[in-house]
């Protein structure tokens, strides 16, 4: 079933976005509200120019995107609502973080400076020190604390847990879980980590190339999906229903194949279920020799 406006948190339809050499085209994405969503694909995906375009940091060539049902990233009253974390934190390297508090409350009505400095304390970052003088993991504990600050229904994360120890993306985890404890509350979280998204991900965008190669739910994924491996040629009957053929320098080969398609194969190959990794990476694959293909 097709979620209705009221279900959807984010609607991004028909989406074009031309940035030199890289263009995101065609792109369709429905995050569900009260979930969270996982936004995974390689470097150079696309994920970042996605993110940008749906919160209207970058314009688009074509395309709409719709925010809790009808609004636009431009309304100043739909921004109210969503707290975001990037790769940079939005303030001056010079500034004291305590400070920071009363920037963002010119920005936000509901800004709540009294929960940002327990934020701060909560996640063990100095009132007193520089922005430019923060660890990466201090200088995203700080946009997260920024982000939460008003209140938001919908959280947007680009790649929030790259460059972060073991301890400080647990932290993130817990934080994000905990932010949806809140049936009212959103999650859209971009990441090349797989293993986050069997962790915290209820629903999948997988990004290849500029454009959506996979979307729907995780648990959805791993039973739609295994993964076929053999050894000499590849038996060419199966190539049309098999994604992201991998040969290595052995002779071994590796592929992505639907659950139901395992007909194709005779007793000598070995099929496995299909892990979020094998999904993201052999669908990558594919996206690229697709493009092989029609530019040859």
């Amino acid at each position: 079933m097709e979620p209705t406006l009221t279900d959807t948190a984010i609607a991004v339809r028909s989406l074009h976005r031309r940035q030199g050499t890289f263009a995101l085209h065609d792109v369709d994405v429905t995050v569900p509200a009260g979930l969270v969503t996982g936004l995974v694909g390689p470097n150079g995906a696309g994920k970042t120019t996605l993110v940008k375009s749906i919160l209207g940091l970058v314009g688009t060539d074509s395309g709409s995107v719709g925010l809790f049902g009808t609004g636009s990233p431009q309304d100043a009253a739909v921004r109210e609502r969503i707290g975001v974390v990037l790769d940079q934190v939005s303030a001056a390297p010079e500034w004291k973080v305590g400070a920071v508090g009363r920037y963002a409350g010119l920005l936000y009505e509901r800004w709540d400076d009294r929960r940002f400095r327990d934020l701060l304390d909560r996640y063990d970052v100095p009132a007193g020190n520089r922005v430019g003088g923060l660890s990466r993991g201090q200088t995203v504990k700080l946009s997260l604390a920024m982000a939460l600050a008003h209140d938001p229904e919908l959280l947007v994360l680009d790649e929030p847990s790259s460059g972060l120890d073991p301890v400080a993306r647990r932290e993130l985890a817990d934080t994000i879980r905990e932010f949806v404890l809140d049936p009212g509350h959103t999650v859209l979280f971009s990441t090349h980590i797989t293993e986050e998204l069997d962790d915290l991900a209820d629903h999948l965008v997988v990004l290849a190339g500029g454009t959506v190669a996979y979307e729907g739910a995780v648990d959805e994924l791993h039973e739609r999906f295994a993964v076929v491996r053999g050894a000499g040629p590849f038996p060419e009957v199966a190539r049309p229903s098999t994604i992201g053929v991998r040969h290595d320098a052995s002779g071994r080969w590796e592929g992505l194949i639907r659950s139901d398609d395992t007909a194709w194969f005779g007793p000598d190959v070995v099929i496995d279920q299909a892990t979020t990794d094998d999904v993201v990476v052999h669908l990558a694959e594919g996206t690229r020799s697709t493009r092989k293909e029609i530019t040859a």
